[in-house]
């Protein structure tokens, strides 16, 4: 009896803390947005990472005197700072385009049902924006984009690339084809698991339902349980979902924890994935562009053909180059309608803003057919958005 009320008392002594944590939170988050409002109204930088890593370096060795892992204080305050740069970030782009800031509800589509990796880059993402936001699933990818043109969403978040399977093309093509640009970008660590509807030998599994990049992301594990079969389904959580439906306890999904936790289901095996560092990164889309302030860390996209003639891709890099635009992505994809023609989608680190980048451009476009800006957007990919380092 004394052990459980040690426990009680011990755990309603960690409820206050966690109260009082949430308090400081609250309070840095209102010295933050003073911060924000200067920085809005003139024209201090975004980040100083000179002050961040004394930061950092502050604060891990005061965690370290207090006997705390100097590697979770540095991951606990890296994510406290760039939430702060994220704020300032959405308070320039509400300055900057005032269509963003119209009172009304932030309608942002995403593939699947709660809890899938779309849906939390979604929460992610547009998390810090002060507006009420109401997140809406959708069975594809062409249905998401289609709620943006039609109107029914502001925003699509879609998954476009991942450091295991590589691009996701449908989204690639859908950029082509579709009149919406590239508003935002966002990077979701990938963590799959096994679930299962109670835990029982893997042996026992017959039939494994995944989103097919989940699939492929896991195709070493997969090959080793030579007795099952993969299905593949439109996203990780609807694989969960008819799991716990069926009740059968031959069937398991590839998913993570939200959605195990979600729909009551157990974890038959973790960390299943090819690769351990299995990150996805997601682009978000809207009617327009958007206008950035030079001190927002930016991305631009493009997607052309070339002339069939020798080194015309070459001379379309060596552009890039002369005018000092450093390259993060460049991916070919078949023309449609042309047999080994093909479309190349590029991005590089900076926005369309300047005589720079206007005689960049101006450049260009000679030397390519079908030329479309995807957007400029801020960036998460990039070394300027990267967060600071302790240096001790």
């Amino acid at each position: 009896m004394s052990d459980k009320l040690d426990l009680g008392a011990l755990r309603h002594a960690l409820d206050d803390v966690d109260r009082r944590l949430i308090d400081a939170l609250a309070e840095r988050q209102s010295i933050v947005g003073k911060v924000t409002a200067l920085k809005t109204a003139g024209q201090k930088p975004l980040r100083d990472v000179l002050r961040e890593e004394a930061i950092l370096n502050r604060l891990v060795d005061l965690g370290a005197g207090a006997g705390l892992d100097r590697h979770f204080v540095t991951r606990l305050y890296q994510e406290i700072l760039e939430q702060s740069v994220r704020r300032q970030q959405e308070a320039l782009l509400d300055r900057d385009n005032p269509n963003r800031a119209n009172g009304h509800p932030v309608v942002v589509a995403y593939l699947g049902g709660e809890g899938s990796y779309s849906h939390q880059a979604a929460t992610r993402h547009f998390g810090g924006h002060d507006r009420e936001v109401v997140y809406r699933a959708g069975p594809s990818f062409a249905d998401l984009v289609d709620g943006v043109l039609d109107g029914s969403a502001d925003y699509a978040i879609l998954p476009i690339e991942n450091t295991t399977a590589g691009s996701i093309n449908e989204v690639y093509d859908l950029l082509r084809e579709r009149e919406v640009y590239l508003v935002g970008e966002e990077v979701q660590r990938i963590n799959h698991m096994l679930l299962g509807v109670q835990t029982v030998e893997l042996s026992q599994i017959r039939r494994i339902l995944g989103h097919p990049q989940a699939l492929a992301q896991c195709s070493r594990f997969l090959r080793r349980l030579h007795h099952c079969r993969t299905e593949s389904v439109n996203d990780t959580a609807t694989a969960a979902r008819r799991v716990a439906e069926d009740n059968d306890l031959s069937q398991a999904a590839l998913a993570n924890d939200v959605t195990a936790s979600r729909y009551g289901l157990e974890v038959l095996a973790r960390e299943v994935s090819n690769q351990p560092e299995n990150l996805t990164r997601f682009v978000v889309v809207g009617r327009s562009m958007v206008e950035l302030d030079p001190r927002i860390a930016c991305k631009t996209s493009l997607v052309f053909a070339t002339g069939h003639q020798e080194g015309s891709l070459l001379r379309v890099l060596q552009l890039f180059a002369d005018h000092g635009l450093n390259l993060t992505k460049l991916e070919s994809r078949p023309r449609p309608g042309e047999p080994w023609k093909y479309m190349f989608y590029l991005d590089f680190e900076g926005q369309l803003s300047g005589p720079q980048m206007d005689a960049a451009l101006a450049e260009l476009e000679p030397l390519t057919q079908d030329l479309k800006l995807l957007g400029t957007y801020p960036a998460r990919t990039v070394a300027d958005a990267q967060p600071a380092q302790p240096t001790r």
